[in-house]
């Protein structure tokens, strides 16, 4: 039985997809035609990414409850550096 490589690794391979005629003129002008595959490649792993950290998101949420979200805006002004006063005006 064959191991499936992670997002990002083995060998590179095209495939098709198919895409609205705007959004390859956007992409072409923010990457060149030569860069489309990697910054496609990079998007699809970020969502891959995000797409896991919200299914463990929600496993935890379902052992343990829901996220505490006045503890969350101390955690998130904390790494911003704000005081806690101050985490209400970002």
């Amino acid at each position: 039985m064959a191991i499936s490589p992670a997002p990002g690794e083995g060998p590179v391979r095209p495939v098709s997809v198919s895409l609205h005629e705007g959004t390859i003129a956007a992409l072409k002008a923010r990457t060149g035609k030569r860069g489309m595959s990697a910054y496609v490649e990079s998007l699809i792993q970020r969502q891959l990414e995000r797409d896991r950290l919200r299914e463990l998101i929600e496993d935890a949420e379902a052992e343990h409850g829901p996220v505490d979200q006045s503890a969350v805006a101390a955690k998130r002004a904390l790494l911003r550096g704000e005081t806690a006063g101050s985490a209400d005006a970002a």
